[in-house]
């Protein structure tokens, strides 16, 4: 079954902290995208490190290798324990961050598939399934598939083995953990516990799909 991962995106340190704090327990992992650092900077992961939860930076790296690999390092060296690119770059691309955080003794994780319905439009399908065989032959931690969509994700386990799979769209956007569970490795679960009247309890309920 699953690792809980909390899509941490919203926008104030004091937030942040305060839904880290409580939803902790539940947690395996916190995913920090640019709506929080953008509003609290990078060294938000120090205190929220402080939890003792891993740390995987979502910023969908999409460049050239060289600014790849920059942006990975700082990564890394704030503090994080994963980062995420996008797989469309190219496999010199993904190389830079896979390289990186394999020097860093940190994990990559490449998108194949979005969880959104314009992602139907070019990230999906056959394209998706190319992105999947690049992230295993430049040897990714894991790739990002939705879990809006379940069969999706079961195709591309059929590319990717034995290779981690972190699953957003749960909650808000419609995943249904019971379906997802046992098809992934890690469930990214966002406005369904940081908006939460009580983060920590909902934390708890999807922290049960563990089991």
């Amino acid at each position: 079954m699953p690792e809980l991962i909390l899509a941490l995106d919203v926008l104030s340190r004091s937030e942040a902290l305060s839904v880290a704090e409580a939803a902790a327990p539940h947690l395996d992992a916190i995913k920090i995208g640019y709506p929080l650092v953008l509003a609290a900077g990078l060294d938000i992961a120090g205190p929220l490190s402080e939890f003792g939860i891993p740390l995987i930076a979502d910023f969908k790296v999409a460049d050239i290798p060289n600014t790849n690999r920059l942006i990975a390092e700082q990564v890394f060296a704030a503090g994080f324990s994963a980062i995420i690119c996008q797989g469309f770059c190219g496999s010199d691309s993904v190389a830079a961050c896979v390289e990186t955080a394999d020097d860093a003794g940190g994990e990559c994780y490449v998108v194949t598939e979005m969880s959104h319905p314009g992602a139907l439009e070019f990230l999906s399908g056959k394209n998706a399934e190319l992105l999947a065989q690049m992230a295993v032959d430049a040897g990714a931690h894991g790739i990002i598939a939705p879990a809006t969509r379940p069969e999706r994700v079961q195709a591309l386990r059929t590319i990717i083995g034995d290779k981690k799979i972190l699953s957003p769209g749960v909650g808000a956007q419609g995943g249904d953990p019971a379906v997802i569970a046992p098809l992934i490795d890690g469930m990214i679960v966002g406005r369904a516990i940081y908006t939460a009247a009580d983060p920590a309890e909902a934390a708890r309920a999807y922290a049960a799909f563990r089991r």
